[in-house]
C-alpha cells in the first residue's frame, strides 16, 4: 500500500540501490470491499516509474481500471485487453484478477506474458472471509519466485494456495465487519484440508523406481498391467510407464489401467515423455529426458500438483531441472545398458558429483541390477534416494520374485550406509 508519491519515490530509490531477484507489484489502490486506498496523484508515478521495473503486476479489475484511466472491465475479454494494455506500460508479466468480475460463475484471472494469454480458473467459494486475498496472492507469488519457480508456475501455485485457504476457512466467524480473515496457517494443521495434493511427492518414493518395458513384457507373455501389479506387490515404490512402440490411444488405455492398480496401492505412476498421456490419464506426473520437453514447459502444462522428473548427467542439467520446476532428477546412466543405445555412462564418480551438487532428490538410473544396486546405495551421498531399474525386473520370468529380492538388497544396503554415516 503506497498512499503517496513520496512513499513511492522512497521505494524506487531503494529498488535502484538494492537489486532484487524479482519484483512483484500489487497496486493496492482499491480493496475488495471497495475502499479507495491510494489517491489519483500517485497513478502517474506508478505507470511511469514503478510498473516498468516490475517482473509482474497483479491488479484486481478495479485497480486495473484505475491504472488505465477508468476503462470499464466487465468481461473476460475486457480483462484480456486490460492485461495487454498494462503490459505495454513495461512490466514483464501481468495478472489481472477477476474475483470481482460480475456475473462470473468461476474466479477467473488473466495472465499475460507479452506473448500468450492464460485463463486461470478456479471455483468461486462462498464466504465472507476474503480479507487480504490479493496481498496474500502477491506474497505467495514472490515466495515461489524466490524458490526458483518460473513465473506462470508461481502464479498457479499462489492461486491454488489462496483458493485452498478460502475453502479451509470459509466458515470461520471472527469479528463483525463485512469481511473476515482466511486461514494462512492451514498447512501447519492436520486433517484433510492440506494445501499439498493428497498424494504429494515424497522423495522416499524413489527408493525402488520401476521402469516398464513393453517389449520385455511381451517376450515373457504378460501384459504391462500385470507386470506393474507384480512389481508393486514386490516392493516397487514408484512406477514409470514407458512404451516407445505403442500408439497414443493404446498407450493411454494402458496408462489408465496401470493407474488404477497404482492408486489402489498408493504408488505414484509417472508417464515417460508423453505429457498428453499424463494429462489425459490423470497420472501422477511425467519423466522427461534432455531431448524431450523442457521441465518448465511440462510444469506449465501439468500445473503445480503433478510430479516431474528429468534425466540428467551433469551439474548444469541438474541445476536447470531445479530452475524449471522439476521434483527430482534421474542421474545416469551409471552403468551401460541395453535399453538405450549410444548412452554414455557417468559411473559412480559422476553420480556422486551430481548428487552432491543437486538441489533435488536423485534416483540413479542406467544398467542397475541386483549385482550393483547395493554398491550404488552404499555410497551414502547426499540426495541419493533410490535406484531405477528396467531389465532387472521386467526382463525376467518372475517380476514379483525379482522385485522382492532387489527391494531386500536395497534395504540392506541403505541400512549399511546409515551405519557408516
Amino acid at each position: 500500500m503506497l498512499p503517496s508519491v513520496g512513499v513511492v519515490k522512497v521505494l524506487l530509490q531503494s529498488l535502484t540501490e538494492f537489486s532484487v531477484r524479482a519484483l512483484v507489484v500489487d497496486p493496492v489502490m482499491v480493496s475488495t470491499s471497495g475502499d479507495v486506498l491510494a489517491g489519483p496523484s500517485i497513478l502517474s508515478t506508478f505507470r511511469e516509474e514503478l510498473l516498468p521495473m516490475a517482473n509482474i503486476v497483479t491488479p484486481n479489475i478495479k485497480e486495473a481500471s484505475a491504472l488505465l484511466g477508468g476503462i470499464r472491465l466487465e468481461t473476460v475479454a475486457d480483462m484480456r485487453n486490460a492485461a495487454e494494455l498494462l503490459h505495454a506500460l513495461g512490466p514483464r508479466n501481468v495478472l489481472v484478477k477477476g474475483g470481482d468480475l460480475p456475473d462470473s460463475l468461476d474466479a477467473v484471472d488473466i495472465f499475460f506474458n507479452g506473448e500468450h494469454f492464460y485463463e486461470l480458473r478456479s471455483s468461486r467459494i462462498k464466504t465472507r472471509n476474503t480479507h487480504g486475498t490479493g496481498c496474500t496472492l502477491a506474497s505467495c507469488i514472490a515466495a515461489e519466485l524466490a524458490k526458483g519457480s518460473p513465473m506462470l508456475t508461481a502464479v498457479r501455485v499462489a492461486k491454488r494456495y489462496v483458493e485452498t485457504a478460502l475453502e479451509y476457512s470459509k466458515d470461520i466467524l471472527i469479528g463483525n465487519g463485512i469481511q473476515g480473515p482466511f486461514d494462512h496457517l492451514l498447512r501447519l494443521k492436520s486433517g484433510s484440508h492440506s494445501f499439498h495434493r493428497k498424494d504429494a511427492f515424497n522423495p522416499s518414493d524413489l527408493f525402488l523406481y520401476a521402469v516398464t518395458d513393453s517389449g520385455m513384457n511381451k517376450k515373457w507373455g504378460r501384459s504391462t498391467v500385470d507386470a506393474v501389479a507384480a512389481a508393486i506387490q514386490g516392493g516397487a515404490t514408484i512406477v514409470q510407464l514407458r512404451d516407445k512402440d505403442a500408439g497414443t490411444k493404446d498407450f493411454l488405455e494402458t496408462a489408465k489401467s496401470c493407474l488404477a492398480v497404482c492408486r489402489s496401492h498408493g504408488v505414484p505412476l509417472l508417464i515417460n515423455d508423453c505429457v498428453d498421456v499424463a494429462l489425459a490419464s490423470d497420472a501422477d506426473g511425467v519423466h522427461v529426458g534432455q531431448s524431450d520437453m523442457p521441465a518448465t514447459v511440462a510444469r506449465t502444462l501439468l500445473g503445480p500438483e503433478k510430479i516431474i522428473g528429468v534425466s540428467c548427467k551433469t551439474i548444469e542439467q541438474a541445476q536447470q531441472a531445479w530452475i524449471g520446476g522439476a521434483d527430482y532428477i534421474g542421474c545416469g546412466g551409471v552403468y551401460s545398458t541395453n535399453t538405450k543405445a549410444n548412452n554414455p555412462t557417468i559411473g559412480l564418480d559422476g553420480l556422486k558429483t551430481v548428487c552432491s551438487a543437486s538441489k533435488l532428490p536423485v534416483v540413479a538410473i542406467g544398467g542397475i541390477n541386483d549385482s550393483n544396486a547395493g554398491t550404488v546405495m552404499e555410497m551414502g551421498v547426499p540426495n541419493l534416494k533410490g535406484v531405477a531399474v528396467v531389465s532387472a525386473l521386467f526382463d525376467r520370468e518372475n517380476v514379483l520374485a525379482e522385485t522382492k529380492k532387489l527391494h531386500a538388497l536395497l534395504m540392506e544396503a541403505s541400512s549399511s550406509s546409515s551405519k557408516i554415516q
